[in-house]
């Protein structure tokens, strides 16, 4: 029996993020004009309340509002054995900081893989809580991410002005 997943809408500074849960874990955190084929694992998610949607919604409360450096939630992310792995790195970079995609590929072991990493980034189905927002190009630019690029740049902002 496949899992069942409930999802719940939760209104944040950046617009509705759709949350989903699975039996074991958070599964997405997902944009307002987020495209469903992104993150095909959420797919049948029915509406309704889960304790780690709960938990969640009161995490990026306290996120939103400079309370919370680092999400303490179970999480159930679907994605292929490259792409945990670069969505585990994403984990280690700290609040308030940057890392480059070819900086990120190097801690996988190849820095020649930053478009790779690039793209497991933007397959990244937990937004916020695993941080690909913290990713930006070698020049310092801010390159592309699901949530928009101004999403990004108030997330930055957000942990810079929270991060002393």
């Amino acid at each position: 029996m496949a899992d069942e997943l409930v999802s719940s809408i939760h209104d944040s500074p950046i617009g509705g993020l759709t949350l989903v849960a699975s039996e074991a874990g958070l599964r997405a955190v997902l944009w307002p004009a987020d495209d469903e084929a992104r993150v095909p694992s959420v797919a049948g998610a029915r509406s309704g309340r889960h304790a780690v949607l709960d938990t969640t919604m009161a995490q990026l409360d306290e996120y939103f509002a400079g309370r919370r450096r680092e999400f303490d939630l179970p999480l159930d992310p679907v994605g292929t054995e490259f792409q945990r792995s670069a969505w585990n790195v994403l984990r280690t970079i700290p609040y308030g900081a940057t890392m480059s995609y070819g900086e990120q590929a190097a801690a996988l072991g190849d820095a020649k893989k930053a478009r790779a990493v690039g793209s497991a980034n933007g397959r990244n189905p937990l937004s916020i809580v695993v941080p690909c927002h913290r990713v930006i190009g070698t020049s310092g630019k801010l390159t592309g991410f699901a949530g928009g690029i101004e999403a990004k740049r108030y997330l930055l902002e957000l942990e810079r002005r929270n991060a002393t």
